[in-house]
Order: C-alpha cells, then structure tokens, then sequence
C-alpha cells in the first residue's frame, strides 16, 4: 500500500511555532514518526513537504494512479487553494485532512476550510497526534 503525505506552506517551520510552548517538534520529528509509525507493515510512505501550489499538484496527479491514499496537512491552502480542492476532487484519492490546534494553530482550522468536502476524513489535534490518527484512518480505510 502507497500512502502519499503531503505537507503545506510553513509546516517546515513546525519547530519554531512548537519552540514558543517550550516543545520540541520539529517536521523531521513528524517525518520519523510517521515512517517508524509504518515500519514493519506493507505501507510505503512518500512524503512532500513543499510551499509552490504547482509543485504539490504536480505530486498528487504524478502519483494518483499508484497511490492507495493521501494524508494532507494544507496549512493555508485549506482556505484559499481552489485549484488544490478541484485537483483532489478530480483523482479521488481516500484523502485525510488534517489541521492542529492550540498552540500549534497555523490560522487555519476545519471550520474554514474549502477542502472538507473532499477529504475521506478531517482530524484535528495536536500535529503528532493528529497525523498518526490520520494515516491510521487512511490505512484502515484503503484496506476495506
């Protein structure tokens, strides 16, 4: 099973928004726990962190016809990035959705969100948390 992860604008800076509560998550970290959260099983991970809309476009339709799923952390394309929502749309990948809260809130929640009409599932949480949750969703989900 082929799970794309694909992570928005800024996530590259989780270690400075985490650093203002006094932790120490960094993308890195995220990245490590997601591979270590699938070793061991038959999911292969390919994970994208990118700022460019073209870019993560690009790797949801290069990839679409061999990946089981997408785990997506928008960031702010969840509230602006139309051509993004139309693309998921259109590939109909199991995509997992997801936003963080409290402290590591990047100002964009699910509540105002154009991308939930597209997703198989939205969590929201804490981002180490949340992202288990939701490549767990995404696993379980293509497995049915």
């Amino acid at each position: 099973m082929k799970i794309l992860v694909l992570q928005g604008p800024n996530l590259n800076l989780l270690g400075v928004k985490s650093a203002r509560s006094g932790e120490r998550l960094t993308l890195d970290k995220l990245n490590k726990a997601l591979r270590r959260h699938v070793r061991n099983t038959a999911v292969e991970l390919k994970i994208l962190q990118t700022h460019k809309e073209y870019i993560a476009l690009n790797f949801i339709q290069r990839n679409r016809n061999r990946a089981d799923g997408l785990l997506l952390i928008p960031m702010s394309w969840a509230r602006y990035n139309w051509t993004l929502e139309e693309t998921l749309s259109l590939v109909k990948l199991p995509t997992a959705i997801v936003y963080f809260d409290d402290h590591y809130d990047f100002g964009t929640s699910e509540k105002n969100s154009i991308l939930s009409n597209v997703a198989t599932r939205s969590i929201t949480g804490p981002p180490m948390e949340a992202c288990i949750n939701a490549l767990d969703h995404i696993i379980e989900h293509c497995s049915n």
